[in-house]
């Protein structure tokens, strides 16, 4: 009887385990090619006629076992401070059942690169870079940013380059990415995330948004990433719109927008304001709302930072223009600009901008926010911002038992330790994932300050 003759497999590998060095000795060397898998990872109908073999060549003695069936060789789990998250190469967006399918990738805004990216944190998609999401991008790290970026396919860090364009360290904004490529080995080290915003003032940590072991995530990082810092590259998305906006107010960008143009020249761009601004142009948007009315609301400056001052004596100039909703959000547009600039328009009234030396009464959206009263409302607990209600909340944390990732403080400046405080508060509560990510929301808000004063 003649041994039945197969392939099923390339047989070469380096593998040393008793399975492999077994069945590289009595197997043919495959003719077909392949992409090198696993000897001892025979199928079924592989192993049957294994086994026939076997009995055929009997007199050499017992057939050692069959080495339990394994992928490829891979790096390890990460550890703590590198991600280790092989990818795949570019690919198609795998529609229903499996099969290709590409999409014309239309622009997108910053908000919306943001909250694409939130959604798989929330669903805690789980890194598998040989699986594919429902939205059919690859659940590894760039087929996230592929994702977060609305491409037309999947890419990878040797490719993801091509769509945006280099931005320095001082213009990275939420929705941009740090980019590493390793072109000599891509599998180790390689890695790209999402850009989130500082976490504080001083620019050394900021949120990252990225796919790796076990799951989707968002937290604060050091800049520019745990391992290799030196060796990543920021970009901006190339189809990057405008945010859209009304009266002029919207915090759009636009493609590559950046805060570089001189302070006597026009409107800078929605990045020159905002929690984490850091320039002349916020100081400059100060005094101009001094002029017209609005000092009362600073108790010191104004200056190059921008503060909840900021943003509550913008407001009260757009809301002396009769504007109301998102024309009033406190963001300075290119007509609240133009309007300052100009010196057109109305000034704040007294009773708009309080008492002189202390900041006016928030309007009545502030005092109950989502039904919730005393809420201020999200915009108030983000980095960069700087104001009484981060006071309050810390000292409620604290009386709550939940302060000790506090070095110093509470204060009125957000930073790490306020977040990571709120986070082991929500984690009490039973939440999970995105309900427990640092930042109060009403809810949040309504149980830290629930039966007390």
């Amino acid at each position: 009887m003649s041994a039945p003759a197969f392939e099923e497999f390339d047989p070469e590998s380096d593998c040393d385990c008793p399975g492999c060095t077994h069945w590289r000795r009595v197997l043919p060397h495959s003719r077909t090619g392949g992409h090198g898998g696993h000897p001892a990872a025979l199928s079924p109908v592989a192993l049957a006629l294994v086994a026939a073999t076997g009995t055929v060549l009997g007199a050499a003695g017992a057939t050692p076992a069959v080495a339990a069936a394994h992928a490829p060789q891979r790096p390890g789990a990460p550890a703590a401070d590198d991600p280790g998250t092989p990818q795949g190469g570019t690919t198609p967006l795998h529609g229903p059942g499996g099969v290709p399918a590409r999409i014309k990738a239309p622009g997108t805004t910053r908000a919306e690169i943001i909250n694409r990216a939130r959604e798989w944190v929330a669903a805690q998609v789980p890194y598998n870079m040989g699986a594919y999401w429902s939205d059919g991008y690859r659940q590894d790290c760039s087929g996230f940013v592929s994702m977060a970026w609305n491409l037309g396919g999947n890419e990878w860090t040797g490719s993801l380059d091509k769509y945006g364009v280099r931005v320095a360290r001082s213009d990275l904004q939420p929705g941009d990415i740090l980019l590493f490529h390793n072109p000599s080995d891509p599998e180790k080290g390689s890695h790209v995330v999402i850009f989130g915003g500082w976490t504080d003032y001083t620019q050394s940590q900021y949120i990252a948004y990225e796919l790796t072991r076990p799951h989707a995530r968002r937290q604060a990082t050091p800049y520019a990433y745990w391992s290799n810092s030196d060796r990543y590259l920021a970009y901006r998305y190339k189809g990057l719109k405008p945010e859209p906006g009304k009266g002029g107010t919207g915090t759009g960008t636009g493609t590559g927008t950046s805060v570089t143009s001189p302070a006597g020249a026009g409107y800078p761009g929605a990045a020159a304001f905002g929690p984490g601004a850091n320039n002349a142009y916020v100081t400059r948007l100060g005094r101009m709302l001094v002029a017209r009315g609005a000092g009362s609301f600073y108790s010191s400056g104004p200056g190059p930072r921008w503060t909840d001052a900021d943003r509550r004596a913008t407001r009260a100039f757009q809301q002396a223009q009769g504007w109301t909703g998102a024309d009033a959000d406190g963001l300075p547009g290119p007509t609240t600009w133009s309007y300052l600039v100009n010196g057109k328009g109305r000034d704040v009234r007294a009773a708009s901008a309080g008492s002189p030396g202390t900041s006016a009464k928030p309007p009545a959206g502030d005092v109950a926010s989502h039904g919730v009263p005393g809420y201020p409302g999200r915009a108030m607990f983000r980095p960069g911002a700087d104001n009484d209600h981060v006071t309050r909340l810390g000292r409620q944390l604290v009386k709550k038992g939940f302060g000790k990732h506090y070095t110093r403080g509470p204060g009125s400046r957000w930073g790490e330790g306020d977040r990571r405080n709120v986070e082991a508060f929500q984690r009490a509560q039973g939440w999970r994932g995105g309900a427990a990510d640092g930042y109060p929301g009403p809810e949040t808000w309504r149980r830290l300050f629930a039966e007390t004063s």
